[in-house]
């Protein structure tokens, strides 16, 4: 299904019959500022699945003792 210009103008007409022609620029506002905000997150998501895993802490192999304390 093809998003097109009739339907475009369609959503506009109810989003201006809702929120009306002075609340709009601040509904458009918030809706920018969401949209940055979840890029922003995908890309922080990005970077931490692509750097590399940590290294894991050394341990004792399993069965073995606990060191004691000196």
């Amino acid at each position: 299904m093809v998003f097109g210009f009739w339907e475009a103008l369609l959503v506009l007409g109810i989003v201006l019959v809702i929120f009306g022609a002075g609340k709009l620029p601040t509904v458009m506002g918030d809706l920018a500022k969401g949209i940055k905000t979840f890029k922003a997150g995908l890309k922080e998501e990005e970077t931490a699945t692509a750097s590399p895993p940590a290294e894991p802490s050394k341990l004792p192999p399993p069965g073995s003792e606990p060191p004691k304390p000196a």
